[in-house]
């Protein structure tokens, strides 16, 4: 039982210095995300037609995907389970396109665009003007952005560790890359993986 509880503290450690040294970029990613989460929300509240049109279209392209083919043979886990394999593909494809630093910032703004403009329902009605629905909006956007802010700052810090490695990124590599930083990424990753299914089980569950 000790042994178990001394390592379950490293991985909380492990955990928490890959945190912190990876702060600025989870910071720079998390900024990224919040300022366009933010026009996409005012931009349908507004009404602004391209941002409403934009939003329409996706929904429709998605009625015919494997979740809402779940969803409608009301298997809510199994949906949940797609949905959260899919956020994973996407959040690994922002860890790998952090190599090249800049690389996820764009693909982090559409994002958050997107989880502003999906603030209005299929009737294009707010859904901040139903309390109930606009916790759900609001927890559903949330759990979804942390993971994903951690996935694309951790890669971010993975990059500029290959470029300018700091102090404690120095010494063994692995695969060309500072060995403490990689294993930074897969500390961060256990967060962001359960954190990930967090969100498509609130999301799907709740409906």
């Amino acid at each position: 039982m000790r042994k178990m509880k001394s390592k379950a503290s490293e991985v909380v450690m492990a955990v928490l210095r890959a945190l912190d040294r990876a702060h600025i970029s989870i910071l720079t990613v998390g900024l990224t995300y919040l300022v366009a989460t933010d026009i996409g929300i005012v931009m349908v509240q507004t009404g602004n037609p391209f941002a409403i049109s934009y939003r329409d279209g996706l929904v429709s392209n998605a009625q015919s995907s494997p979740i809402i083919v779940a969803l409608d043979r009301n298997d809510r886990v199994g949906a949940a389970l797609l949905d959260a394999g899919g956020n994973l593909i996407g959040a690994v494809a922002n860890t790998l396109g952090g190599l090249g630093v800049i690389i996820p910032y764009p693909f982090v703004a559409y994002r958050g665009w997107i989880g502003g403009i999906v603030s209005i329902d299929s009737s294009h009605v707010s859904r901040f003007a139903d309390p109930q629905e606009a916790i759900y909006y609001l927890t559903t956007l949330m759990l979804q952005l942390i993971p994903s802010i951690l996935a694309g700052g951790i890669g971010v810090n993975l990059g500029l560790s290959y470029y300018r490695p700091k102090p404690y990124y120095q010494g063994e590599k692995w695969l060309g890359m500072p060995k403490a930083a990689l294993q930074d990424v897969f500390w961060i990753y256990l967060l962001v993986i359960p954190l990930l299914l967090l969100a498509s089980l609130w999301e799907f569950g709740m409906r």
